[in-house]
Order: C-alpha cells, then sequence, then structure tokens
C-alpha cells in the first residue's frame, strides 16, 4: 500500500496492481486514442477514499495518463455478471453497509 501527493495533499494508502485486458469491458464510443509507440497497462487500484479525479490524478502523478476508467466495485456492490448496459436493483443488505 502506498499514498501519492495530490495537489499539496497525501491520499490515503491504495493498492495497485497489474491486471491482464478485461475480455467482457466491449469497446468505447468514441473510441480511445491509439498510441501505437506507448504501450497499454491495465490496472486494478484499490481505494480507500475517493477524491474527486483521484484515479487519474494518481497514475499522472507517476507518468502515467489514464484512458479508460471502469469502476467495476462499491463496497459489495459489483458488476459481476452484468451486461454491458444492463443494472440490478441493489438490495437492501447493501445498502446499509457504512462505505467509510
Amino acid at each position: 500500500m502506498t499514498s501519492i501527493e495530490i495537489d499539496g495533499h497525501r491520499t490515503r494508502p491504495a493498492r495497485a496492481s497489474r491486471i491482464c485486458e478485461p475480455a467482457n469491458l466491449g469497446t468505447r464510443d468514441p473510441p480511445i486514442r491509439y498510441r501505437r509507440h506507448i504501450p497499454t497497462s491495465w490496472l486494478e487500484i484499490r481505494l480507500t477514499e475517493g477524491r474527486n479525479r483521484q484515479v487519474r490524478r494518481m497514475t499522472a502523478a507517476i507518468g502515467f495518463l489514464t484512458l479508460r476508467l471502469v469502476r467495476w466495485a462499491i463496497g459489495p456492490c459489483t458488476l459481476a455478471g452484468l451486461a454491458s448496459g444492463a443494472y440490478r436493483k441493489v438490495e437492501e443488505p447493501e445498502l446499509s453497509i457504512d462505505l467509510r
């Protein structure tokens, strides 16, 4: 776990790990710009706080621009099993979880 300084303030520690490109995301419309000479990596980042544009600012601070950002989970609620554009109703036990 590590933290980064953004705009003169330190973020709370976050975990980051490199992952394979997810197979079920589909294409982006409009498409993300193609960067032929710059390699692309996918990261999983687990935050313990959620500042405005925090992920984009954290990756930029270490020299990597965020081209695509997918929020996979908030607390216990994930996108697991949902098709692109689909939604599901959040159940009552999920609403009572304290996310702080």
